[in-house]
């Protein structure tokens, strides 16, 4: 079975297509800068790779270049779109109603519609991926995939914020959690490398990359993760404050600020780029801080105490603690990172091997020493695998069916 993952984003689409079961990736891609005069679509099958620059007004229209190069004579890995039985798209907010993925039917686009207010700058745009899928492709099984759905595991004790009672029953406002698909991948992969069941493996998840969240999983299950209500709450990230006092956003409504601009500082102002002033990448803070400028290098040790944080909350909600794991673009490429988050816990039982931290041998790898209680680990993440997986399990038995 073909089945081809999309993940839309605000102003891109990116794309996989697999062969499944096998796992096989036969064509991967973007589109990028959607909306734009100088939009972008970058594709590559096999060992070609080919980019293509070209006004694309919308992602309706950015499904439709996705479709045509994926049976382009040339660059194309099926013969007609006729091949693909399944679409799988990640979508980050499900609520509490959807405790894994779904078959697209309306019921399930009302949802994800509902939960527009709570992802606003997320569920609208996975909504247009599905319509446009819908659209392109209507003889596909539309499969979709949610961020909260492994986060449902959450107790009540963790999830209920400790605001009137009324409003979890009236507005449903508790912790929710996102990065599911990625925590879980890594999760699962950790505790197969570390040959435990997924059912009795407990493990510390990051997810570093411009958005940031962490989970604590017990027995394969997440019990507790940085990310709340929104994507908001939690580490320190790109662009979005993560945890601060909330009456600070009094004082600045005091000051003159409007709701709109609190939105904005808190999601697209603040993080990395608040700190330093000059950037939300963390490779170029990285470079500056080398180079002597102090505010790059103060936002780069916030950053990895917040972790650090974490880790130490969620170590007393794990006994025992088999492994950390580190994913996402930062958790995968930067040892300095790494290195301030890990280094000096050897009172936990956690020893790190600043080394094998510096090796770029392997994009699998464990960074703790030998003598270790707990593995520390630096696992790519893989969500669209996540996604391709969960597609082919709930379409195949429809496809079959008919």
């Amino acid at each position: 079975m073909k089945v081809l993952v999309i993940n839309a984003g605000s102003s891109s689409i990116k794309y996989q297509l697999y062969d499944m079961p096998a796992g096989q990736v036969l064509a991967k891609g973007s589109v990028e800068k959607i909306g734009d005069d100088d939009s972008k679509l970058t594709h590559r099958c096999g060992s070609q790779t080919t980019t293509r620059e070209e006004a694309v007004a919308d992602h309706k229209m950015a499904m439709q270049r996705i479709l045509e190069i994926l049976v382009d004579k040339q660059m194309g890995a099926i013969a007609e779109l006729a091949e693909i039985a399944t679409v799988g798209h990640r979508v980050v907010h499900g609520g509490e109603e959807f405790t894994g993925s779904m078959i697209v039917d309306d019921r399930v686009l009302a949802s994800i519609e509902k939960f527009v207010d709570l992802a606003p700058l997320h569920n609208p745009h996975n909504l247009v991926g599905i319509r446009a899928a819908q659209d392109k492709l209507p003889d596909a099984i539309q499969v979709a995939c949610f961020d909260t759905a492994f986060h449902t595991s959450i107790p009540e004790v963790a999830y209920m914020y400790a605001l009137p009672y009324e409003l979890y029953e009236k507005y449903r406002v508790r912790r929710y959690g996102f990065h599911g698909t990625s925590h879980r991948y890594v999760a699962r992969r950790a505790a197969t490398l570390m040959d435990i069941d997924k059912y009795q493996f407990n493990t510390i998840t990051c997810h570093l990359g411009n958005g940031c969240s962490m989970a604590a999983v017990r027995n394969g299950r997440s019990i507790d993760t940085s990310m709340g209500f929104t994507p908001l709450e939690g580490l320190v990230m790109g662009t979005r404050t993560g945890d601060f006092d909330p009456a600070i956003l009094f004082y600045l409504a005091d000051k003159g600020y409007d709701m709109g601009q609190l939105n904005t500082l808190c999601n697209k102002k603040s993080g990395l780029l608040g700190i330093s002033g000059v950037s939300n990448d963390m490779r170029t803070l990285e470079q500056l801080a080398e180079e002597g400028n102090p505010r790059a290098k103060l936002a780069i040790e916030v950053f990895s105490y917040r972790v650090r944080k974490y880790i130490g909350a969620f170590l007393t909600v794990l006994n025992p603690l088999h492994a950390i794991v580190f994913t996402g673009g930062i958790g995968e490429n930067s040892p300095l990172v790494r290195k301030l988050i890990c280094q000096d816990l050897d009172h936990l039982g956690i020893r790190f091997d600043a080394q094998a931290n510096e090796t770029e041998k392997a994009r699998e790898k464990t960074i703790s020493s030998a003598d270790s209680d707990v593995r520390i680990m630096v696992i790519p993440t893989n969500e669209e695998e996540a996604i391709a997986g969960d597609a082919f399990e709930l379409a195949a038995p429809v496809a079959k069916a008919t």
